[in-house]
């Protein structure tokens, strides 16, 4: 007959095996992220969407710590955020006075906007993300923090940097003609009325 083992019954002490490993490391490798030049003018915990317009749909980003970075020498503001553990980076862009926060429809604790650039993947890509922090009060805490960069990065550049639309609409205003015939006409859109 087969012998009957019992699940609670005492089982031989295992044999405390010790391998020593074939390499020692000793030598520490120092990480670069790039933002050693920079000091965090903001950092909170949130999650991170994007808008897939292929499938018109939001689309997790990461989860992790969103950053407000501000360059030591030219005191440029840019938003850095990284996901846990892998601390893979999931957002990565200057903060511009073009950028309107926007709250998202059905929720006080999030936020849309645009992005010209985002650097987080390769090649760098325009973006319509989204970011939902714990609650409104910290969200209203990202957007303030938010909307000081802009402020910030806008006074660097000379101050407020028009927007494309902005442009625009003062070349259709202004009735710029191109005085140069070798060069290309350009073209300026129309406006939208918002009736």
């Amino acid at each position: 007959m087969s012998e009957h083992t019992d699940a609670l019954a005492p089982r031989e002490e295992e044999a405390d095996v010790h391998f020593e490993p074939v390499i020692k490391l000793t030598e520490q490798v120092e990480t670069k992220t790039m933002e050693e030049d920079e000091e965090v003018l903001f950092k909170m915990r949130a999650k991170l969407f994007r808008f897939d317009s292929e499938s018109t749909e939001w689309k997790e980003r990461g989860t992790g710590d969103v950053r407000l970075l501000s360059h030591k020498e030219t005191r440029k503001v840019r938003l850095v955020m990284r996901r846990d553990k892998t601390l893979k980076v999931c957002a990565n862009h200057v903060i511009t006075s073009d950028m309107k926060l926007q709250p998202n429809i059905g929720s006080d604790r999030s936020w849309v906007w645009k992005v010209a650039a985002d650097y987080s993947e390769t090649p760098p890509t325009s973006e319509t993300l989204a970011i939902r922090l714990a609650n409104a009060e910290n969200a209203n805490q990202f957007k303030a923090k938010f909307e000081e960069a802009q402020a910030n990065n806008a006074k660097l550049s000379g101050g407020l940097a028009p927007t494309v639309e902005e442009e625009a609409e003062a070349g259709a205003r202004d009735g710029k003609k191109n005085e140069d015939p070798m060069k290309e006409p350009e073209t300026v859109a129309e406006p939208v009325s918002k009736d």
